[in-house]
């Protein structure tokens, strides 16, 4: 029989889950936008009336979480966002592991270098040390790459053991994004394999053309991947010896951050 204090307290728990989804799918949207959005562009990439992105837009103004930008109608991230984000990263145990590793990598191959850990279907850049040459990356902390074209993402896969990477790869959409990305998946698994074999990933201009990278996982003492390093190179400027120049030194600075990040306490497995 049904009861309706329960049937109560679970229609307003799946109320409240479906409100905070739609306020987090807009605040998603106005952070991965390349310019600051507007309310009629955040209305048709939500496929929300345009009425309830003006409610949710309100509240997350109200928060500190948005601000209006400077020109007027669009909307950037607000500074209790930032503020949040910085503690986050300041208290993140493998972003304080890996920083002296990162700056050693990044003075070895004087290119750009990027730490990364898995969020969801994608990889996530906690961490950016840019190269000192004038041509540099336009990526960004918080600059999300998919787990299929990018160094990290693969790195992060080939880690895995196979039912773990195969259930990844089920829930993931293979999209193009130049004409070297791979998104059969017979090839990808291959690629995959390839990777975990020799101990390294590529990121072949899979990305973003002329710009190749090499990954690597921090893997746990169990052998998990906890999170990956990338060095991320202009095609023009890449070296002629890049298993010395980039790919030993990115090995080495992964088994240095293993290394200081330590067994996880008993507690923790």
């Amino acid at each position: 029989m049904s009861n309706p204090t329960t049937d109560a307290i679970e229609a307003a728990r799946a109320t409240g889950t479906a409100a905070f989804s739609k306020f987090m799918s807009v605040l998603q949207l106005i952070a991965d936008a390349k310019d600051a959005p507007s309310v009629p562009q955040l209305a048709a990439l939500s496929g929300y009336p345009r009425p309830t992105v003006y409610r949710i837009v309100g509240a997350l103004i109200a928060e500190g979480l948005v601000v209006e930008s400077l020109r007027g109608g669009t909307f950037e991230l607000g500074p209790r966002l930032m503020m949040l984000a910085s503690r986050s990263w300041e208290r993140s145990d493998v972003r304080v592991a890996a920083a002296d590793a990162l700056q050693a990598l990044r003075d070895a191959t004087q290119e750009t270098v990027h730490l990364a850990v898995r969020s969801g279907s994608e990889m996530v850049y906690i961490e950016k040390l840019e190269s000192p040459h004038a041509v540099r990356m336009a990526s960004r902390i918080g600059t999300r790459v998919t787990l299929y074209s990018s160094s990290v993402g693969k790195a992060y896969l080939a880690a895995l053991d196979r039912t773990s990477r195969d259930a990844l790869l089920e829930g993931l959409t293979l999209t193009r994004f130049t004409p070297n990305t791979i998104i059969e998946p017979a090839a990808l698994r291959a690629e995959l394999d390839a990777t975990r074999e020799r101990g390294y990933a590529e990121d072949r201009e899979e990305n973003e053309a002329q710009i190749f990278c090499y990954g690597c996982a921090i893997r746990s003492a169990d052998g998990l991947p906890i999170a990956c390093i990338s060095v991320s190179i202009p095609l023009f400027r890449r070296s002629e010896t890049p298993l010395e120049t980039y790919v030993a030194p990115l090995r080495a600075a992964c088994a240095a951050v293993a290394e200081r990040l330590g067994p996880a306490p008993r507690s923790a497995r």
